[in-house]
């Protein structure tokens, strides 16, 4: 009997100068290659000055690139000041990094990290750049403030209540004009029903009698108290937004600068409605100079939806190689679990992925309106329920999206209509497939269309 001396051969290095990083709260652990520098594993404190440190000793020892953990928020500082000296960051998912069942130390687990990333086993989250990651997070603050002003709206609404002033069931909404200078006035001191009526808005479609009906209230003091703390906070909220606004703006107009002007003249928008809580400048405008399409003409995506879309994707969407790569990222694509030839789930993933919850709430809007999205969400709505018209009309705005902003696709909607036409069409051309395989031939009934 010959015996065979088997050689056993690990997984091949391709990136022979990577680093891996176990980010923590106080300290990270970074691990290097063995063959590279004495010490192969540090530990340096989350301080600014040790971050450097950390960046210069990985530049000293030749390291090109380096994997990390996207942990929490404490990921950031060791990203930019890593890509400021030069070095190529991957941040990973956590789930791709999971190490094997085992001791599990801080030590192990960047040593762990180092050596997928050597292996190429590591794929980097999508990061926007230097110019969008500024866009992004200025938008993201904004939603921030103005879930913190709804929440004192609400205050307000509970101190109107307790003074038993309807004022809610008599106008659409109390930030709204005649809403605003109500409150305003009984914060000043105005408690006559019959003024605090007459500052009705034209628009309003309740009447002076029935306003002036619902503002006879119960003015105790620690209500009317309570009602000036929330019009206070309120009206700081409203001051930071109009700060974050002026930002935004500049960061557009910064974005812009760096791409050639369109030279077709911007289409005309199809609505003329001011969105709640719009940003106080012309986002259509300098979204379209920046990308060099009008994204609104799509149905579902308003100007904010559009500006939200650019600031978490970016401008440059040939990342994702198809539309395809690009809704899976967005976990709009059904789910691949195949075990044994058996597909044991293909359900959409479970995602926080801001873009795709906008991307959702426009779904819903474009369902009810007569176009061929709209067709779409109602036909699929009705075959297999609405959770999952939503992810599916959602996955074709995404789509659009995509091939807008890789291609310049500039799109024109059909109409519900012309949807319903193909859809028959489609419809028929199966009957007479199947017909066809059992022998038979359909034929149309005259008279019936």
């Amino acid at each position: 009997m010959k015996t065979l001396n088997s050689v056993r051969n690990g997984l091949p290095v391709i990136n022979d100068r990577a680093a891996g990083i176990d980010i923590g709260s106080r300290f990270h652990v970074v691990a290097v290659p063995a063959d590279l520098a004495e010490q192969s594993v540090r530990t340096f404190s989350a301080f600014t000055a040790d971050l450097e440190c950390m960046a210069t000793w990985l530049t000293d020892v030749g390291i090109t690139t380096v994997a990390m953990e996207s942990t929490g928020v404490y990921w950031i500082p060791v990203y930019e000041i890593l890509e400021s000296h030069g070095l190529h960051v991957v941040l990973a998912n956590a789930r791709d990094a999971r190490a094997v069942p085992g001791r599990k130390t801080d030590v192990n687990d960047a040593q762990w990290i180092q050596r997928l990333h050597a292996c190429g086993l590591l794929r980097a989250s999508f990061h926007p750049d230097r110019e969008i990651s500024a866009l992004r997070s200025y938008l993201r603050l904004r939603e921030r403030h103005l879930d913190y002003a709804a929440a004192h709206i609400q205050h307000m609404q509970k101190a109107l209540t307790h003074m038993n002033i309807q004022l809610h069931h008599v106008v659409a909404d109390i930030t709204g004009v005649t809403g605003m200078r109500i409150i305003r006035a009984i914060v000043a001191g105005e408690r006559s029903e019959t003024a605090l009526a007459a500052m009705r808005d034209t628009r309003c479609k309740s009447s002076i009698d029935t306003i002036q009906s619902a503002l006879v209230g119960n003015y105790q003091p620690e209500h009317v108290f309570a009602l000036t703390q929330a019009l206070a906070m309120y009206d700081a909220y409203q001051a930071q937004l109009e700060l974050c606004d002026q930002q935004i703006a500049h960061s557009l107009l910064r974005l812009s600068q760096q791409n050639v002007p369109p030279r077709e003249p911007l289409p005309k928008p199809r609505h003329r409605t001011r969105q709640p809580n719009a940003l106080n400048f012309d986002v259509r405008t300098m979204l379209y100079q920046l990308v060099g399409v009008d994204l609104t003409q799509i149905h579902g995506v308003g100007p904010y939806l559009a500006l939200r879309l650019v600031a978490e994707c970016g401008t440059d969407l040939s990342r994702w190689p198809t539309a395809h790569h690009f809704t899976s990222w967005l976990t709009l694509a059904p789910g691949c679990r195949i075990s044994g030839g058996k597909v044991l789930s293909a359900h959409t993933r479970k995602t926080k992925n801001r873009v795709t919850a906008h991307l959702r709430l426009a779904a819903v809007t474009v369902g009810r309106t007569n176009t061929a999205l709209g067709a779409f969400y109602r036909r699929l709505s009705a075959r297999i329920g609405k959770a999952k018209a939503v992810t599916a009309t959602a996955r074709k705005i995404a789509i659009l999206f995509y091939n807008a902003m890789r291609f310049g696709m500039d799109y024109k909607d059909p109409g519900a209509d012309h949807y319903e036409q193909k859809y028959r069409e489609r419809v028929v051309k199966g009957l007479h497939r199947r017909a066809a395989e059992f022998g038979f031939t359909l034929q149309a009934v005259e008279g019936v269309s």
